[in-house]
């Protein structure tokens, strides 16, 4: 395979988190970039490294992941789209497919993500939406959600809403817009930076569920996020509520 003749792809994601553990590849488990690696290389009969945007926990799903992999094929990107598709488990599926610049890189050329998490505020359960939401009850003051949440765009260290992270690494984001939205029974908290940290959004969400019952203060949560130290909002909230939405890029890529 010559540089001359390789084309570089990106393809957009859909999967369901449930049975993966997370979207990065691990030695032993199944995981969404091992299974696109295996079928691409079969499809391009040589082994096919695929990059993702972001990286998503165990049992958190996507309707936008972003993946990339390089291939000398003279097969068109909707054949690659279909052959791609008919090789994966039906729970993963490519939704496009497109010719990107050859240093196209879908982690470091993303400029925004996406991400939403699905409530379910109700006394009563919805067996057939369990996997996609998280069940939290009726009793919530959802106004002073809104407001708890409308301060994340004023933060620009996240330390306290991640994970355990590297020594040296950064924790500063920008957070764009973080909103919530609801219907019914159903609330949405869309939030969407320039990049999150591990565990951030479902730390976030662990802690205004509990400005929302009201065992945590407005001021307290404002107080936590911005001067906590490293992963002390939460609780984490279950993974299965959160689905990566969208990847945007300014250039070599339309999501």
């Amino acid at each position: 395979m010559s540089d001359n003749s390789t084309a570089r792809f990106a393809a957009t994601v859909s999967y369901d988190g449930a049975n993966f553990f997370g979207s990065q590849r691990q030695l032993d488990v199944r995981t969404v970039q091992g299974e696109i690696e295996s079928v691409a290389s079969d499809l391009f009969e040589i082994t096919t490294p695929v990059s993702l945007a972001g990286r998503t926990d165990s049992g958190v799903h996507a309707w936008g992941q972003v993946a990339s992999f390089k291939s000398d094929t003279g097969l068109s990107v909707e054949t690659i789209q279909r052959a791609l598709n008919a090789r994966l488990p039906d729970d993963i599926a490519i939704r496009s497919v497109q010719v990107v610049p050859q240093d196209f890189d879908p982690r470091r050329w993303a400029r925004s993500r996406w991400y939403r998490y699905t409530l379910l505020v109700s006394d009563n359960k919805a067996p057939l939406i369990r996997n996609f939401s998280w069940h939290i009850g009726a009793a919530l003051d959802i106004e002073n959600m809104r407001k708890a949440a409308s301060i994340l765009t004023q933060v620009q260290d996240f330390r306290a809403c991640s994970g355990p992270v590297d020594l040296g690494r950064s924790t500063k984001r920008t957070v764009t817009s973080a909103v919530f939205a609801s219907k019914d029974c159903w609330l949405w908290f869309d939030i969407t930076a320039n990049a999150f940290l591990p565990q951030m959004v479902r730390r976030i969400v662990g802690a205004l569920v509990r400005v929302g019952r009201t065992s945590l203060s407005f001021d307290d949560f404002s107080v936590l996020v911005r001067d906590g130290a490293v992963a002390s909002v939460g609780p984490v909230a279950p993974p299965h509520g959160l689905a990566l939405q969208r990847v945007t890029y300014n250039e070599g890529y339309q999501s």
